[in-house]
């Protein structure tokens, strides 16, 4: 596929105990709005979710937000986005957000980090997108997650091919390389037939 044109980056609203993680988001902000990108997250202010969008804006670039309407209190939605999108849940928001997208990666963030990367992974797994999803590795914070992704292949739980289908590293040029060159075929998820009832 061609280089994004709206990224969809899930992270944190904290950020993190240390500065990298805030550099590095700041330094994706930048590079997408340099690329002419469009940023796809979820409205926030606050933590790495903020600080990214900041980034963007800061460099003339466009931002998209989507944050469910329990949320814009609480997380603090972003008044000065390009355009904030308000839903009424989380499925929507996450719906929206991919409806919106044609790349995904996670900086570093918790368990609403993880949760919308892995159905974008779950949805790739099923065939009912082929866009590229990446891990951004910051101080080897995903180091553990990719070792554990690799027992799953290992056990027998998830194909090889699409272990490999998922990026991790550092590199805001070895990304976007690596999703301007992204092809992905459909592999059915189940490993033996067995695995499939009649």
């Amino acid at each position: 596929m061609p280089q994004p044109t709206a990224l969809c980056v899930y992270c944190g609203s904290n950020s993190g105990t240390h500065p990298d993680y805030v550099d590095t988001a700041k330094a994706l902000g930048a590079e997408v709005a340099r690329r002419d990108i469009t940023l796809i997250y979820g409205g926030g202010k606050v933590g790495l979710m903020g600080t990214v969008a900041d980034a963007v804006l800061a460099a003339g670039g466009k931002v998209i937000g989507v944050i469910p309407r329990q949320l814009v209190e609480r997380e603090v939605a972003h008044t000065g986005l390009t355009e904030l999108q308000v839903v009424e849940t989380m499925h929507q928001r996450k719906t929206r957000m991919f409806e919106l997208s044609d790349a995904f990666v996670a900086l570093p963030g918790g368990y609403g980090t993880m949760d919308e990367i892995f159905e974008m992974l779950t949805w790739a797994q099923l065939g009912l997108h082929r866009y590229p999803c990446a891990f951004y590795n910051v101080r080897d914070y995903y180091t553990p997650l990719r070792g554990m992704m690799d027992h799953m292949v290992d056990e027998g739980f998830v194909r090889r091919e699409q272990r490999d289908n998922i990026w991790f590293g550092q590199g805001l040029n070895a990304m976007f390389d690596w999703m301007g060159s992204y092809e992905q075929g459909y592999t059915s998820k189940w490993i033996d037939s067995s695995s499939v009832k009649a």
